[in-house]
């Protein structure tokens, strides 16, 4: 849903996708980790027309699988309204809750380099 809800301009429902405590770790682009829903949508509404036109997430692999906890690596591609794209990978922690599955935790990685840097 992240990527519909973005892309849409659906940020007051982010909350369908992320816990109310959820950490957004977006150190690697600089920044310091959002806490919280409130947090994630006003970084999204500051960013304004900067914010990608698309963002699409593929290759999901789901991992250490309990009843109530999923640990998911994805990758995400944006592309931006001058045609540019990025690539990142997402290490989140997804819970069960009483609302249904949310993200409690999201690592943002950014893709600077071919092979991971490792040439």
């Amino acid at each position: 849903m992240h990527g519909h809800l973005c892309d849409s301009g659906e940020l007051d429902r982010l909350d369908e996708l992320l816990t109310p405590d959820v950490i957004y770790d977006i150190s690697d682009v600089g920044q310091e980790p959002l806490r919280g829903v409130a947090a994630c949508v006003a970084a999204g509404r500051a960013l304004g027309e900067h914010n990608p036109v698309g963002h699409h997430v593929t290759n999901v692999v789901l991992s250490e699988i309990t009843d109530d906890r999923v640990q998911v690596r994805s990758k995400g591609i944006a592309v931006n309204a001058d045609g540019t794209t990025a690539s990142v990978t997402y290490e989140d922690t997804v819970l069960r809750t009483s609302a249904g599955w949310r993200i409690s935790h999201r690592k943002l990685r950014v893709h600077r380099a071919p092979l991971g840097g490792r040439v």
